[in-house]
Parts: structure tokens; sequence; C-alpha cells
């Protein structure tokens, strides 16, 4: 079962601050009047400070709402964390890069809601974004391929955006950390994208193929973004699922701070860097 973390912090967060708010609006009067009225009838000093005490609820949420309020800002406006669940974005992002999101080089957004408090800046090609798919309450990272009333072709490794080819120069190979794959590098207007197609063989001649991808053609409709991984050959993608409503944008990914595989190994920061 998927955890909507940003629902439960904004819960969290408001119904902290609200107990806080009506222990400071009542329930710290009703305190104080009870400890005056104790001292005023000659009560012993345990009794009285008894009176003084908060609730444990009242204690709990003071304490942390002020600690709920400070990662709901940074987390909902600055930045976030993520993990990178798979390899759809190989070669450049692989399974256990930690990255960190800017949230607000598109705008700041409706925590939860999604919707764009201060416009600030919108997704360019190239750029990689987070952001929930079509009926998918997960986090998705890919590469911003089309924006509102753009024509996308992806044929034969090659892509078209409004009837211009994206530039696009094979490197072959097979990277070490990954066997069977074959590179290409493509030119996009925010950055330069190192993609990543399959090596495989026809299963009726045998004969050896680069597989890429579902192809296709598409027409992005006002509002939305045509999303695709870096590894084309392997991943889940608006070729797939269809275009990403701008209300589900989460933000831009930006570096690479660490990489961890897993508990049994230690983390390492070999892999930081800037995200192209």
């Amino acid at each position: 079962m998927d955890i909507d973390f940003p629902l439960i912090l904004m819960i969290a967060t408001a119904t902290t601050g609200a107990v806080a708010l009506v222990d400071w609006l009542w329930l710290r009067k009703q305190r104080e009047a009870k400890a005056e009225r104790l001292q005023q009838e000659g009560a012993n000093v345990d009794d009285i400070d008894s009176a003084k005490e908060e609730s444990f609820v009242v204690e709990q949420s003071k304490s942390f709402f002020p600690v709920l309020v400070i990662v709901f800002v940074l987390r909902s406006f600055v930045a976030e964390p993520f993990q990178i669940p798979s390899g759809s974005m190989e070669p450049g992002l692989i399974t256990g890069d930690f990255i960190l999101v800017s949230k607000f080089h598109y705008g700041l957004r409706m925590p939860v809601f999604g919707n764009t408090l201060v416009p600030i800046g919108e997704p360019e090609r190239g750029d990689v974004m987070v952001f929930f798919p079509p009926n998918d309450p997960r986090y998705f990272i890919k590469r911003v391929i089309g924006k509102p009333g753009d024509h996308i072709e992806y044929k034969n490794r090659r892509l078209t955006i409004n009837g211009e080819s994206v530039p696009t120069t094979e490197l072959g190979g097979e990277p070490s950390y990954r066997p069977t794959k074959y590179l290409g590098e493509e030119v996009h207007p925010s950055s330069t994208a190192t993609v990543q197609w399959i090596l495989a063989r026809d299963t009726r001649t045998q004969q050896p193929i680069v597989w890429a991808g579902p192809e296709g053609e598409w027409d992005v409709p006002e509002g939305h973004y045509f999303m695709m991984g870096d590894n084309r050959g392997n991943s889940g993608d608006s070729r797939m699922w269809g275009f990403v409503p701008e209300k589900n944008i989460v933000g831009k990914a930006v570096a690479v701070w660490m990489h961890w595989e897993g508990w049994s190994d230690l983390p390492s920061f070999g892999r930081n860097h800037i995200i192209q």
C-alpha cells in the first residue's frame, strides 16, 4: 500500500497547530483560572502546580508543531529528497540514487492539491521532472519531451518535435554497469540527455536488433506534458499511459546527492552530480 506522506504531513501539521491554538485561546486560560482559584482557597503547592500542567496531547502538540511546520514548508515549497526506484532513467539516474527535487522551479504549489499559488516558471523540453502520472498516486521521474500543443513523433530511435528532429548521436557500446544496452545522446533545449536502448535479437530471424520501446505519434493537449524515460527500451511513460496534467507536477530534479542500494550496503557519494 502506498503511503500519501504529503497528506499525512499536512494533516499532522494542521492537527498539532489546531491543538496549540485552542490551548492558547482557551485551555491555557482555564488552567490559569483554576490554579488561581486553588491558590485563593489555600490549596497546597502540588495541587496548584498540577492545575497548571498541560495535558499530554497539548504538550506533545506544542512540541511537534514548530518542527512539523518547518518540515512542511521546506518539503512543500523549497526542496524534497527522493530515491530512484527503478532503471527507467538509466544511464543518468540508476536505482538507489537519492536526488534533490526543487519545488519552486515551476512555481509554488499548494501541497496535496497541486494548484499553482505563485507562478515562477514552467517545464522546458529536456528537464528531468518528478510528477504523478494519470490515475496513479506514486511519484514518477521522467524527462519532459513535449509541452502543451506539441506534436511528438518517436520512430526508429529518433524524436521529432513539431516537425523538427531532435539532434541524436548514437554512442553504441555496452555500459559496464548494465551490459546489453546501447547508448545515444539527444540535445534538448535545456539539457543534453544520454539515452539508452536495449540490444536484443529478432525472435523470427535471430538477427541483432536495437529495441527502442513503443513508437508512435502524439499531440500534447493544453495543460499537459509528454514524458519519456531515458531508458527508452525499458520505461513505462507517456507512450503507454498518456499525458501528465500540469497540476500533477511535483518539481524539477536538480542533483544526485547520495547513492545507496540498500541496508546491506554503505551509502556512497561517488555518483553525486548535477542532473542534466
